[in-house]
């Protein structure tokens, strides 16, 4: 920002400089071409009135004579200097006539020698004689030639340095200090931001930095930079303290199917003294013990995926991965009536997460249905909805439903992990989605799951049509 600064700055100041420096040099020299010209006036050298065709040179300009008898004088004066200023006639022959009292001559060259061949034309240029530095007008005088006055620049260009040297010392010291006062106003604004640095580099360094928070105040900024932080830091202090929660919960219902393993084992090294009945039960409960072990091992590492996509989203049919679900469910139970009624809805999202999620569902209305009970599956503008005719939820336990690892009074006696509804949660959050629970009116239970808005299919699909077995 200071170095910003100081270049913006400088930038101005070398434009203002060079402008004045601009502006003053035309100014000076302005006022010297007009004295030149009035000078000129003074010294009518033309072939009309007033010029040398208009008169002898004794009648005029008593002197000598140059080449073809022309001549020219003034009012003597010093070498370049002074108001009479300095003059010269170049003849069209390219000789050169100096007024009375003149001993040196201003360089000629080829534009003059054209000029003074035309005798017509005007302009004016800058030459040295020796150590001088003089501005010259030139201007045609008809036959004649060419008249050329002089004056010295000398006072001019000591203006002039005087000027430059002290628009670089001003330059110089506005540089100087707007780069200072740019390092300060950088420094001023930058310490809250630097403050903000340390607090944040303290809490990051801090093992376990939970109700560390950056101090908000004001409402510019840097507060809502803080602010936003605060709230990242609450996200993530929920979301490691949700992957302990899910560590400690794991941790206690591992114990019950290891410790039950670990017995079952124990017993079958004194298998001989069992019954063959006792020995196939034991092995029978060895085997339902790992299952459980297994389904719970997988429920847990498909929890702590959270809700990252796990592959690439893409088009899914939801309205598909139902109906496959639910020919699993027909041939794992097939005493239940399912009655079916599907919308044809395409979301985007990822299709192992969404058929998992919808199996749980299924899984949880078979478990709740009583013998021969039916289970009632619906999907309409995107939503999942999915009744059984059991005895539905407490009312305490609603809010809870969908919470890892809990378990309902009634559910406890029944297998299972508590994390099924859990899974069916986090997919619908991973799709923008939601989930809901509630008793129905008529008794049971109904489960509504959204997985996101759905998108509109790219050619017509009549929907699934009810189906009760």
């Amino acid at each position: 920002m200071g170095l910003a600064a100081g270049v913006a700055v400088a930038l101005a100041v070398v434009a203002v400089a060079v402008s004045a420096y601009a502006g003053t040099r035309s100014e000076l020299r302005g006022q010297l071409d007009q004295s030149l010209q009035t000078l000129a006036a003074r010294y009518p050298v033309g072939p009309g009135p007033g010029g040398f065709g208009s008169r002898s040179p004794d009648d005029r300009f008593p002197g000598r004579d140059c080449d073809q008898g022309l001549g020219i004088n003034a009012p003597p004066g010093p070498a370049f200097g002074g108001a009479p200023g300095f003059y010269q006639l170049v003849a069209p022959t390219g000789s050169v006539c100096l007024g009375s009292g003149e001993s040196s001559r201003i360089p000629v060259d080829s534009r003059v020698r054209a000029l003074a061949a035309s005798g017509q034309g005007r302009y004016f240029t800058d030459a040295h004689v020796g150590s001088s530095h003089i501005r010259v007008l030139v201007e045609g005088a008809g036959p004649r030639g060419a008249l050329m006055v002089a004056l010295p620049l000398t006072d001019v260009d000591h203006a002039l340095s005087s000027q430059l040297l002290l628009l670089v010392v001003i330059a110089a010291a506005g540089i100087a200090l707007a780069a200072l006062l740019g390092i300060l106003v950088a420094r001023t604004a930058l310490a809250p931001i630097a403050r903000f640095t340390r607090a944040t580099e303290s809490i990051a360094a801090t093992p376990d930095f939970w109700g560390q928070r950056l101090e908000v105040s004001g409402r510019d900024e840097l507060a809502r930079l803080a602010l936003t932080f605060n709230t990242t830091l609450d996200a993530l202090e929920r979301s490691v303290q949700a992957q302990r929660n899910l560590v400690a919960d794991a941790s206690h219902e591992l114990r019950t199917p290891i410790a039950t393993i670990r017995a079952n084992l124990q017993l079958m090294r004194e298998e001989e003294r069992l019954s063959p009945d006792d020995r196939e039960a034991l092995r029978a409960d060895v085997i339902e013990e790992l299952d459980e072990l297994t389904a719970l091992v997988g429920d847990v590492v498909e929890l702590a995926r959270g809700s990252k996509p796990a592959a690439e989203p893409g088009d899914v049919r939801v309205d598909a991965i139902v109906t496959q679900a639910v020919e699993r469910v027909r041939r794992r139970a097939p005493a239940l009536t399912m009655q079916v009624a599907l919308e044809a809805t395409l979301v985007r999202g990822e299709g192992e997460r969404i058929a998992r999620a919808v199996a749980n569902l299924l899984d949880n209305a078979c478990k709740w249905s009583p013998p021969g009970g039916e289970v009632e599956v619906g999907l309409r503008n995107g939503i999942l909805t999915i009744r059984d005719h059991g005895p539905g939820f407490h009312e305490q336990d609603i809010p809870y439903v969908f919470d890892r690892f809990h378990r309902a009074r009634d559910a406890r006696s029944k297998s299972g992990s508590g994390l099924g509804l859990a899974i069916v949660r986090q997919a619908a959050e991973a799709h923008g989605g939601f989930v809901q629970a509630a008793n129905a009116p008529e008794g049971g239970a109904v489960l509504r799951v959204g997985f996101g808005a759905p998108l509109e299919l790219s050619e017509a699909v009549e929907p699934a049509p009810v189906s009760a077995a």
